[in-house]
């Protein structure tokens, strides 16, 4: 999954807002003003590679570090509950999506209810909280 088809994934989640509050090159996805996702095109000193931070369940979290090479602790997040993916094509993109609605089904999962109401009135629960339980 190329660093456009991220882009364009995380863009078509629902309610999926854009912002730039760090620097212009660093994309920032929100729900409702919550951040569920932060692309990095160019991953600094880590790495040649984008990257893709994540929020994830912690005990998932360190599971995916111990799976995938191409997982590591959320680079300038808390590494308890942010994975950054690296993007240098070892990732296969079913994970990436499947970690992608993973962090957008935790974060629209703890907003609160005045703002969860009018999003499960336009969209199913399922669309929304898909992936919250990230083992199934």
């Amino acid at each position: 999954m190329d660093l456009s088809q991220v882009q364009l994934y995380l863009s078509q989640k629902p309610e999926s807002q854009l912002s730039y509050p760090f620097d212009p090159a660093v994309p920032v996805y929100k729900i409702m003003n919550k951040v569920f996702a932060l692309l990095a095109p160019s991953g600094g000193n880590i790495t040649e590679f984008p990257l893709l931070n994540l929020k994830c369940d912690p005990d998932h979290a360190q599971e995916l570090r111990d799976v995938f090479d191409a997982v590591i602790p959320g680079y300038h997040m808390n590494k308890k509950h942010w994975n950054s993916l690296i993007l240098d094509g070892s990732l296969p993109e079913s994970e990436i999506k499947r970690l992608i609605d993973h962090s957008y089904a935790l974060v629209a999962s703890k907003l609160t209810r005045s703002q969860k109401t009018p999003l499960e009135l336009k969209y199913p629960k399922a669309t929304l909280y898909q992936s919250l339980k990230p083992y199934e």
